[in-house]
């Protein structure tokens, strides 16, 4: 049966090694559904949509009609979960092939929740509509906020049940990725097969995603601190939104530097670095303000993995990656005031500007105080009669704050409006979209507030209910891995 979906696919994973992935075709689906298609992501992609019903559409993104091209395959990697080194993979995902844009990009067009592979031991290779669909929202989200991510092409219902916390709907996520490629990919490599693959899975990363690298004299170490570059500008982003990604997992740490793995994610409402919303993060190990710190460790992995490539000698190996790895903190520290200047209108950070960042997240802690309503306030300029912003110590911070950013007040104007969201991911928006949703297939909350969330700058009039947090709203709120 010919697809009705032409897409462009350019193979290249399956040059790596046959150890890196497994050859497997998706469980074929008997009623598939279609529930969203992005229509936009598939025209950035160049997807040609020869017959658009949803019929049709949805056996393409079942996985029960493969593209033209299409070459499925799970791949195979490691991770520390929690600390804890583990022999991992694609458990219930399945790689399709690589689409070229019409720009010369490449993607990964992947299916979540396909079947079972070689790697999913003793899980059942499903995934469940409630879980696919917050991917997509909140990756989609992500993207409009600019902040580098996977985004989501289409969800289809499988007809099928599946067992987690409760029974629910089954259904497969279309996922696009600059690459699949993981911290964890790595650890794989240095910790099986002998390691004698890792310069192949290095090259390969290099020629995919830093060509620019290919001609350095030190290409491991490059390429290391290159991934550390990328790893600092999107921590600084999830810190920037109040975003907590709940799962940092270093086989959850995308080499291309991309949020990837949206289980049991969410958005802080009251500032707090301790929150923690997983059910599964009993320790407060991923807790928002952890995360800059999980990030660094997670690198450590990474260079812990490559240090055959960086030195000959183990010991000048470790050396070097420790130098390498040591500048993470202060650079960490730097993106992340000229950061917070830009939520303030601070265009440039002086040494003084710390202590006015500081005070104002404290106030806002022992305040419990909305993250991103509070730097909405102040973008606005206004706030609540009423409220906590009317205290004293509140109003001393304002006037700091206001002379501070008196010298050029267009510019702080526009630094805020580019920084400060209004509008983020609610997490009970979420989980009452999703409710709607997954149990009573009402999909009508969910694209209402999809189509909010693709413009979440725009401080637009009647959408208040979108941007207020009910009082304790996230009072033992817990989100779940999905799988």
């Amino acid at each position: 049966m010919p697809s009705t979906v032409q897409f462009n696919f350019d193979n290249t994973y399956q040059h790596l090694p046959a150890s890196f992935y497994s050859e497997v075709k998706p469980a074929f689906i008997q009623n598939p559904q279609m529930v969203m298609f992005n229509e936009d992501l598939a025209g950035f992609l160049g997807l040609r949509l020869l017959d658009k019903n949803p019929e049709a559409l949805a056996a393409i993104f079942a996985g029960n009609t493969l593209p033209e091209g299409a070459f499925p395959l799970a791949q195979a990697y490691a991770g520390h979960q929690f600390g804890n080194f583990t022999m991992l993979g694609d458990g219930r995902a399945i790689l399709l092939g690589e689409q070229i844009t019409p720009q010369g990009e490449r993607f990964d067009i992947q299916l979540k929740g396909a079947g079972r592979t070689p790697y999913s031991r003793s899980g059942d290779g499903k995934a469940h509509l409630s879980a696919m669909l917050r991917e997509y929202l909140v990756s989609e989200a992500m993207h409009h906020l600019g902040i580098p991510t996977s985004r989501s092409l289409a969800v289809v219902l499988t007809g099928e049940p599946v067992y987690r916390e409760k029974v629910r709907p089954g259904a497969i996520l279309t996922r696009v990725a600059q690459s699949h490629l993981r911290v964890g990919t790595f650890e794989y490599a240095r910790n099986f097969h002998e390691g004698k693959y890792l310069k192949d899975l290095l090259q390969y990363s290099i020629a995919r995603h830093f060509p620019e690298l290919e001609d350095s004299d030190h290409q491991a170490l490059a390429f290391f601190e290159a991934v550390m570059n990328k790893q600092l500008e999107l921590i600084v982003h999830w810190m920037r939104v109040g975003f907590i990604h709940g799962v940092m997992n270093t086989d959850n740490m995308s080499i291309a530097g991309e949020s990837i793995d949206y289980g049991p994610c969410a958005f802080m409402n009251v500032y707090n670095p301790l929150t923690v919303y997983s059910s599964i993060d009993e320790q407060g190990r991923y807790a928002y303000g952890n995360q800059p710190y999980i990030a660094h460790w997670n690198l450590g992995s990474l260079a812990s993995a490559l240090l055959p490539e960086i030195a000959p000698s183990t010991e000048e190996a470790v050396k070097i990656a420790q130098k390498s790895i040591s500048h993470f903190p202060k650079a960490y520290e730097n993106k992340w005031l000229e950061m917070m200047g830009h939520k303030l209108g601070i265009e440039s950070i002086r040494p003084t500007d710390k202590a006015l960042i500081d005070d104002l997240l404290h106030w806002m802690q022992k305040n419990e105080a909305d993250y991103t309503n509070t730097f909405l306030y102040l973008r606005r300029r206004k706030f609540p009669e009423g409220s906590i912003y009317q205290q004293s110590d509140f109003k001393e911070w304002l006037h700091q704050w206001q002379e501070r950013i008196k010298a050029n007040p267009e510019v702080a104007q526009q630094l805020m409006d580019k920084n400060n969201p209004a509008f983020i991911p609610r997490n009970h928006l979420v989980e009452k979209a999703l409710e709607s949703a997954s149990n009573q297939g009402d999909m009508r909350e969910f694209q209402d507030l999809l189509t909010v969330l693709q413009n979440p700058y725009e401080d637009r009039a009647g959408l208040e209910a979108y941007q207020e947090a009910p009082a304790e709203v996230d009072k033992g709120y817990r989100t779940f891995c999905g799988t």
